[in-house]
């Protein structure tokens, strides 16, 4: 005995039929022919060997073969739309997961996430924080915060934040630093991902374009996170080159300084883009959480809560 199952096709048109007692209604309601029904009859009467209609010219009635199995076909349909509704309404409303890159969620996202969650109650918030850009169907993710080229095949991508790499201390060092020439005597602190990267806005780019030839580009400290070269400038450990996004708020509550003003900016090719596959473009819990990051974005106050 084989456990094989039928074509689902075959079971649709079954259930249809019996439900309607009637060929046409239902190809109609499947959006066949009445040909395709009965073919598709035949083949399911084919596979169990026996009838499962009394066809006559003017009506149609189950056999007893027929009627044996309609129960659990029907059963089976209604369980799968049963799940299939729950995860419909998990898709469109309860918990969102979102990727973010650790930096960016600790320095943009987290500090301006009350005014999300008391704007949209129903949604629950996960956050998956990494560097490694995300697998949406593997990873069940919903949407994503990137930062790099925009160039994501096959992605709704959208630009959030533009970037500019600046340089940003300690107050206290500050004090002391009026001028990019300065820099000589300072500990500079490097993120190393930008020093491998020819076309990156980094210390050495930084200081050929303030016309700075007595300071070593490569000297200094550097970390593998921007997290790390945010807290090292925080900390009075040296100057910092980094994004400017993720300094905000620091500079906001004074914990970090530009010396420089806004002065010597350095546009980056880089820049921060929402991400999320285009089978999402019309989820609710999707669009909800696009609409406020952009909004946030333009915020004269973002930096506060």
């Amino acid at each position: 005995m084989s456990d094989i199952l039928p074509p689902i096709a075959s079971l649709r048109g079954f259930e249809a039929a019996a439900r309607h007692l009637n060929f046409s209604r239902a190809a109609a309601e499947l959006f066949v022919t009445p040909a395709a029904i009965s073919q598709q009859i035949r083949g399911l009467e084919d596979y169990y060997g026996t009838p499962l209609f009394i066809r006559t010219t003017r009506s149609l009635t189950l056999t007893s073969a027929g009627a044996a199995i309609l129960p659990s076909v029907r059963e089976g349909f209604a369980a799968f739309r049963e799940v299939h509704r729950r995860l419909m309404a998990e898709r469109e409303s309860g918990l969102l997961t979102v990727s973010v890159y650790p930096t960016m969620a600790e320095k943009w996202l987290i500090p301006r996430l009350e005014r999300f969650v008391k704007a949209h109650p129903d949604i629950d918030l996960r956050f998956d924080a990494t560097d490694a850009f995300t697998d949406f169907h593997r990873d069940g993710v919903d949407i994503a915060i990137r930062y790099g080229t925009g160039q994501y095949p096959d992605l709704t991508v959208i630009p959030f934040l533009d970037e500019n790499a600046v340089p940003v201390c300690s107050p206290a060092i500050a004090r002391h630093l009026t001028t990019p020439a300065g820099l000589v005597g300072q500990t500079l602190l490097h993120a190393e991902w930008r020093m491998e990267r020819e076309a990156a806005a980094n210390w050495r780019l930084w200081l050929k374009a303030a016309h700075i030839k007595t300071i070593d580009p490569n000297r200094g400290l550097r970390f593998s996170s921007e997290a790390m070269l945010v807290q090292a400038a925080i900390d009075g450990l040296g100057v910092a080159l980094t994004q400017s996004t993720l300094v905000e708020g620091d500079i906001a509550a004074g914990r970090l300084v530009r010396p420089f003003g806004n002065d010597l900016n350095m546009p980056t090719e880089f820049g921060h883009f929402i991400v999320y596959p285009k089978s999402s473009e019309t989820v609710p819990k999707v669009i909800a959480f696009r609409d406020w990051a952009l909004a946030e974005a333009d915020r004269p106050d973002s930096t506060s809560r």
